[in-house]
């Protein structure tokens, strides 16, 4: 019997997605849904939309580089260390290679060996204390400016997605209530489809994203109309 491996790939392309779309498809629409109560022109509407999902997009993408640019530099600087520490203190590496060996359970004479076999190459030395002593995998050195390009574009297609009504509609309301429509079903859909990616449960996750973005388009709603 052949057995076959389900893992998720490229996880980070994944959840800078998700961290887009989430956001695009719930900021634009609670703005949306608070200024059509306060104003009679869909002009407005779209224009604040708009501007905010310009602003949302270029936030949202300079969020990602930093974190990605973050992540890239912690790993370098950790890197650095272990390399001096193989270089200069190379018994103290050994005797931590043989500490993390030995939670595993092997044997005393078998974790000095692992050590000497792994202390051939320092390079490959570096590798494993970085991942199994400090627990880092090596990120990718373009993760800052993938991170911003798919946050940023994926939060104004989230954007985009409350906005379009109040462009084919005669009144702020009537496009209030098709976004609401079309907001909610795709919020369901993009909770389905996140729930099932992460394996989490699929109508439970669905439902939870579609009530965050409900809630939020709610609240903006009823301030907007409490100040108006």
């Amino acid at each position: 019997m052949i057995h076959t491996e389900n893992h998720l790939k490229n996880s980070d392309f994944i959840t800078d997605v998700v961290i887009g779309m989430s956001d695009g498809l719930t900021v634009p629409f609670a703005l949306a849904a608070g200024v059509s109560s306060a104003v009679a022109s869909n002009h407005i509407v779209t224009t604040a939309g708009i501007a905010e999902v310009i602003a949302g997009c270029i936030a949202m993408g300079l969020g990602g580089y930093l974190a990605g640019k973050t992540e890239w530099d912690h790993y370098k600087s950790e890197r650095a260390k272990e390399e001096y520490e193989v270089e200069f203190i190379p018994e103290k590496e050994k005797e931590e290679i043989k500490e993390i060996f030995a939670a595993y359970g092997f044997s005393e004479d078998f974790q000095t060996r692992l050590a000497e076999e792994l202390s051939r190459d320092k390079e490959k030395w570096v590798d494993f204390m970085m991942k199994y002593e400090l627990g880092l995998e090596r990120p990718d050195p373009n993760r800052a400016s993938k991170s911003a390009i798919t946050i940023g574009l994926s939060y104004v297609v989230g954007g985009m997605i409350p906005l379009s009504p109040y462009f084919f509609t005669a009144t702020p309301a009537m496009g209030l209530h098709i976004s609401a429509i079309i907001t909610l079903i795709c919020l369901f859909v993009f909770g389905f489809v996140k729930s099932k990616v992460t394996g989490q449960p699929l109508f439970t996750g669905a439902l939870k994203v579609m009530i965050i973005g409900a809630l939020a388009a709610a609240a903006a709603f009823v301030v907007a109309r409490l100040f108006a």
